[in-house]
């Protein structure tokens, strides 16, 4: 084993090469997606961003481009159904003949009453939360297989949420503020909880082809998804985090940029939560405080 260690390069420099890297990430105009496409084009990758609206789109893709040194362009793209995400990959294969990392990003979230939820809550979310990223994956693996090999591997990245996994009552607020009170986001954690599962079965079918496929499940994020539990309900968000803050732009762009680097070659099939430990380490922080005092 040291003989071996003796023949690698096990220098940063190496290990989190990023500039021969080419990516998509969809919903990449705003939010997570905006994260992860910045940390990409900092670091010399040719970036393709995707969602819906081109005015964003193009905001974006300027300023990511004046940060350099990598490129970003961009396609419109609606991914609600089947025939959006493939009109997205024959669009893909038109600008390049391979891809390195595919970031399945796009989602939505929705809000209600639990008595009189909505038919179409289920439909847009389990499409754009789940569909897209299966028929996505499957229309760009003829990119993703180019060049793959066993010790550089390509990768796809699944965006999922700790909604998918966590169940505190989503009603009161503490959902990460996606909906407001008395209303749930009751579609929403199925679906994201059915994007885990479908990353594992991708890991299995995708690792003999040399692509391998994780799941980042964030907590609490600036975006625009949570921007009616922050502007409300900062300060009960914070109040459940051991490390005493939300989420920011490091946090998710650093572990995207890891698991596309050399050094996760080795790694497919993992759900990673980043929630500040809100979840995994069993910390109750002030609110089991404030529940305690009460008995």
């Amino acid at each position: 084993m040291a003989h071996q260690a003796a023949q690698d390069d096990l220098r940063a420099s190496s290990l989190f090469s990023f500039s021969t890297h080419v990516v998509l990430v969809t919903g990449g105009a705003t939010g997570l997606g905006e994260m992860a496409a910045q940390a990409f084009v900092q670091n010399g990758a040719r970036v393709i961003i995707a969602s819906r609206k081109e005015s964003e789109l193009q905001a974006t893709t300027a300023r990511l481009n004046a940060l350099g040194p990598g490129k970003c362009e961009y396609i419109i793209a609606d991914l609600k159904d089947k025939k959006g995400c493939v009109d997205l990959c024959a669009e893909v294969k038109k600008r390049t003949d391979r891809l390195t990392v595919l970031v399945n990003n796009t989602g939505a979230t929705w809000g209600d009453d639990y008595y009189d939820f909505p038919e179409t809550a289920w439909d847009k979310l389990m499409a754009l939360n789940v569909k897209s990223i299966f028929y996505t994956t499957v229309g760009l693996e003829p990119l993703l297989g180019k060049g793959a090999s066993p010790d550089s591997p390509s990768r796809v990245v699944n965006v999922a949420s700790m909604a998918g996994i966590q169940t505190l009552d989503v009603t009161t607020g503490e959902s990460g503020g996606l909906s407001k009170p008395g209303h749930g986001t009751f579609s929403y954690g199925p679906s994201k909880a059915a994007c885990i599962h479908l990353t594992k079965m991708q890991a299995s079918k995708l690792a003999p082809k040399n692509i391998m496929v994780n799941v980042i499940c964030p907590g609490v994020f600036p975006s625009r998804m949570t921007s009616f539990g922050l502007d409300k309900y900062m300060d009960t968000l914070v109040a459940g985090q051991p490390t005493g803050r939300i989420g920011k732009p490091s946090d998710f762009g650093g572990l995207v940029l890891f698991l596309s680097s050399m050094g996760s070659a080795h790694m497919t099939g993992n759900v990673l939560e980043i929630d500040g430990g809100a979840t995994l380490s069993g910390w109750r922080g002030k609110r089991g405080e404030s529940s305690e005092s009460k008995l």
